[in-house]
């Protein structure tokens, strides 16, 4: 499962906050614009669904839901039909907190599918992985500069 991680200036509830509250992803992620709480879900929880609209060179959205919220500690979510999952752990670090991204492509798509992410983001299949660990740096690097400040 590739993984990316950053230690964070601040305590790993906070981040935990920022993390799980998925509307704030355009913030800093390089791909994901937006995302917003449905069925009737207004935070993270396990079970809770989030409509996640990404946009690189074309647009698209993906429904998500969460499968684990623990506070503090880690919050994880499967898109789709469990196409792919992303989690995001925290733990304690000197003075703040170490926070670790990572994905799995649990399955991978059809010829339509991988057409389809190439016309979105530009990257071949077989390049999308790497593409996707460079958005995780990005991505937490933002999240830092966030927290942080």
């Amino acid at each position: 499962m590739p993984s990316e991680s950053i230690e964070i200036l601040a305590p790993c509830e906070k981040v935990w906050d920022m993390v799980a509250d998925v509307t704030r992803i355009g913030e800093w992620s390089p791909e994901a614009v937006s995302a917003e709480w449905i069925g009737g879900a207004d935070h993270a929880v396990v079970g809770a669904r989030f409509k996640g609209r990404n946009k690189r060179r074309g647009a698209w959205s993906s429904k998500c839901t969460v499968t684990e919220a623990t506070p503090g500690k880690a919050f994880a979510f499967s898109v789709g039909r469990g196409e792919t999952t992303w989690r995001y752990d925290l733990a304690p670090a000197d003075g703040g907190c170490q926070v670790t991204e990572s994905f799995e492509i649990v399955r991978v798509p059809g010829p339509f599918g991988r057409w389809s992410t190439k016309l979105g983001t530009g990257v071949t299949w077989p390049e999308r992985e790497h593409d996707l660990i460079l958005g995780m740096r990005e991505t937490l690097r933002r999240m830092k500069a966030t927290a942080e400040s």
